[in-house]
């Protein structure tokens, strides 16, 4: 359907990693192959992503993320928002099961309670604030709550006359909600929650919106819509529903509260009335939505600060309820392989299309020799690999040396596996770039240089990070233990660059 989106370039990924990307995403479970905890951590991290909302706090994921330096936000589920808050005792006992127990080994840095209740869940909404009270408490107990954040993400739909932005109101049935709400956000420090759509808004003003106004498209200076009360200039959807927000806070005096966008995308297909639910608009909005957010633009109200952004979603969801388009929200297909090739040149920090359709596989820098060595053993053996290019004389013999030689067996695989996601691991020693790894005479397998064609063979799958068999991968327990002690001295180190 589309080529694999573009991998960061290794070259820069110290400073991808010493960075806040301000791009995150959400990943929700209901699919039919959810793809394994590791197999998720491993497409994140090949393409740079470090930020994600999971919509719970489920063992198994919170496990994966652990020494990987992604920053999660973990949600306390609606169905268990009347416990929390009517018991200190259960919030407590939710803080040490799903916080204590991992932090800070998996960097938790947000608690998301309860998700868009005033507007999904109203019986529940006189309970909101005392359930993240609670959950706060808990966190103070434990001495976490200077790192972790406690907030609760909210429908648009709770702000009326969101334009113009100046004039924009929050539903003032909520306001015994609202205004505790806001209240406890200011005092802790934490971020308004927002869940921002442009294609609802789109879709339900029956031909009022313009697309390419929902789309974040340039618009002639004419055509793009002024606030008559400030004189500013909205250009897109997305910075005008934002700003409402700010300005509803403000209305209630509120004024230093920051916005996470925790949810905002396009779906890719649709059926009957969603004709606008194409994989071009959902390519157009959320390309241009993550160069919006990655050049730091901010909206017209407050410029130059940029919103951090979760996309909906990692995955298509192919067993959520309703029209086709709520299936359809996902940057990627439960196999790793994209829904359609993100438009991001110059973003140049996650996400980025690859118009070639070249990625490779290659050894870590800085990893256990050992590792490697067990590693190349394994490709070249029940991998399946043709190593004859890496025999003493022939055009990949050298340098002679098990990094070079484990690059050229990696890819090799990777590539005869198409490249699908978790062929590219090796118990944590190899890593997908974008820069063709061929030297001189040695054409790397994949390579435009080479016309090579691979076939596919999935009688062996590579060892990963949770794999049971170990191959010829002596002790793997401790190997992988060692290895996650090199990947955290290795991630330190590039954070103090």
């Amino acid at each position: 359907m589309a080529a694999l989106l573009l991998l960061f370039l290794f070259l820069f990924a110290s400073s991808a990693l010493s960075q806040d990307s301000l791009i995150g995403v959400n990943i929700g479970t209901e699919v039919t192959d959810m793809p394994s905890p590791t197999q998720v951590v491993t497409l994140l991290k090949s393409q740079n992503i470090n930020r994600v909302r999971l919509y719970d706090a489920d063992r198994s994921m919170l496990l994966a993320f652990a020494h990987t330096g992604i920053q999660l936000i973990i949600s306390v589920p609606n169905d268990q928002l009347l416990g929390i808050s009517q018991s200190n005792a259960t919030a407590a006992n939710w803080v040490t099961r799903n916080v204590a127990a991992y932090y800070p080994a998996t960097n938790i840095t947000a608690i998301a309670v309860g998700s868009e209740v005033l507007t999904s869940l109203p019986n529940a909404a006189p309970v909101l604030v005392s359930a993240l009270k609670y959950i706060q408490a808990a966190l103070v107990t434990a001495n976490l709550d200077r790192q972790i954040k406690v907030s609760t993400p909210h429908a648009s739909t709770i702000i009326l006359d969101s334009f113009p932005p100046s004039q924009a109101f929050f539903n003032k049935t909520w306001d015994p909600v609202i205004v505790p709400l806001l209240e406890f956000l200011q005092s802790t420090g934490s971020p308004l929650m927002l869940n921002v759509y442009p294609y609802f808004d789109y879709v339900q003003s029956n031909g009022v919106i313009p697309l390419d106004y929902a789309l974040f498209q340039p618009l002639q200076a004419n055509k793009e819509a002024v606030d008559a009360n400030t004189l500013l200039h909205y250009t897109n959807v997305f910075d005008a529903i934002v700003d409402a927000a700010y300005f509803a806070m403000s209305y209630l005096n509120f004024t230093n509260i920051p916005i996470v966008v925790t949810e905002s995308g396009w779906p890719s297909k649709g059926d009957g009335p969603e004709h606008d639910a194409t994989v071009e608009n959902a390519n157009t909005y959320n390309s241009n939505l993550i160069q919006h957010v990655i050049n730091k633009t901010g909206t017209p109200k407050h410029p130059g600060t940029a919103v951090a952004t979760y996309i909906y979603e990692l995955y298509n969801e192919d067993t959520r309820p309703g029209p086709l388009s709520e299936k359809n929200w996902g940057l990627f297909h439960t196999n790793g392989t994209p829904v359609y090739t993100l438009r991001l040149a110059g973003a140049g920090a996650i996400l980025a299309n690859d118009t070639t359709n070249q990625t490779f596989c290659v050894a870590k820098e800085k990893v256990d020799k050992k590792m490697l060595q067990a590693a190349l053993d394994w490709a070249c053996g029940p991998g399946k690999v043709d190593c004859s290019e890496l025999m003493q004389g022939e055009a990949c013999y050298e340098p002679d040396d098990v990094a070079a030689h484990s690059s050229y067996a990696f890819n090799a695989y990777y590539q005869k596996m198409g490249k699908a996601s978790g062929s590219c691991d090796f118990k944590g020693v190899a890593t997908v770039t974008s820069t063709d790894p061929s030297r001189g005479t040695c054409v790397f397998p994949g390579s435009a240089k080479s016309n090579q064609t691979l076939g596919h063979n999935t009688t062996a799958l590579a060892p990963s990070a949770n794999s049971t068999t170990s191959g010829c991968f002596p002790h793997p327990q401790a190997s992988f233990v060692n290895l996650t002690f090199l990947s955290l001295l290795l991630l330190i180190a590039l954070v103090f660059l």
